[in-house]
């Protein structure tokens, strides 16, 4: 009799420790979830946002979208010009000390642009560059050397433009923009793609002035959610890659796993105490 007290004793102990240990998860997984996911509304509670459409105008801008210098940019500006007399050959009198793609070295490679959006080149002086795209630039720099040098060629390219990709990809970073534009998947595929921890229903695109910025949410499980929106990104946008809701749950398991072990070899005394004096009883 008194061991079949004792069994029920043991299953109510572990019943109730199982039940606190479910409560400590859901617990935990809400702190934890809210917590290890950026960029999210107020009142999202953990459900996916609302998708974006775009519409089919919209599109079409995207598409033939083209980039204006802006403060901060870092420009290569080669200047040509003939060798000598009746000779095709070109040389360059300015370099931007060659482009490095590394955008971890990029350092002072380049010329930059100022705050007041101006840079200095050579016997032209102060430059006002700031909204021009590369060919507008390009147009008023061979304006200007004319003045200075026969038949001048000029070429230009912004060489710091990237996409930040943080979130549940392999690799978190920055992504060099090096064709003027970027599709979404092209940078996932640059990152080393999604994590098995990824939310490929809710990425955001988050664009423009980070104090109102413009938020983007595509759906990537779904054909007719992606003919609705727009895959394209425009240099310094960010890509974030949300987390499915099961990694707080894996977090919360493991951060509360070590205090049950705990209270498990606290309990285990008593249990073997019980069950000591219940044989002790027969």
């Amino acid at each position: 009799m008194k061991k079949i007290i004792l069994l029920e004793y043991i299953i109510k102990m572990k019943t109730v420790v199982m039940y606190f240990f479910i409560a400590s998860i859901l617990l935990f997984t809400g702190c934890t979830t809210k917590n290890d996911r950026l960029f999210q509304n107020k009142n999202s509670n953990g459900v996916n946002d609302k998708k974006s459409i775009v519409s089919d105008a919209d599109y079409k801008k995207e598409i033939n979208y083209e980039y204006t210098i802006a403060p901060n940019d870092r420009l290569s500006i080669m200047i040509y010009i003939q060798s000598g007399a009746g000779s095709k050959q070109m040389n360059s009198i300015l370099t931007s000390r060659g482009i490095n793609r590394n955008m971890e070295q990029q350092g002072n490679i380049g010329i930059l642009v100022t705050q007041k959006g101006t840079v200095r080149l050579p016997l032209i002086g102060i430059v006002n560059v700031i909204g021009l795209t590369q060919d507008e630039l390009s147009a008023l720099l061979i304006q200007k050397y004319e003045k200075y040098i026969r038949s001048p060629y000029v070429t230009v390219e912004i060489i710091n433009q990237r996409v930040i990709v943080v979130g549940e990809v392999k690799k978190p970073g920055i992504v060099p923009v090096v064709n003027g534009t970027l599709n979404l998947l092209e940078v996932i595929a640059r990152s080393g793609d999604m994590t098995d921890l990824a939310e490929r229903t809710n990425i955001k695109i988050i664009r423009g002035d980070l104090r109102d910025p413009q938020i983007r949410v595509v759906d990537l499980t779904q054909i007719e959610n992606i003919k609705t929106t727009s895959l394209l990104l425009k240099p310094n946008d960010i890509v974030y890659v949300q987390a499915r809701h099961m990694k707080g749950i894996n977090k919360a398991v493991r951060e509360i796993s070590p205090f049950f072990v705990t209270l498990a070899n606290m309990l285990q005394p008593l249990v073997q105490r019980k069950t000591i004096i219940g044989d002790v009883s027969e």
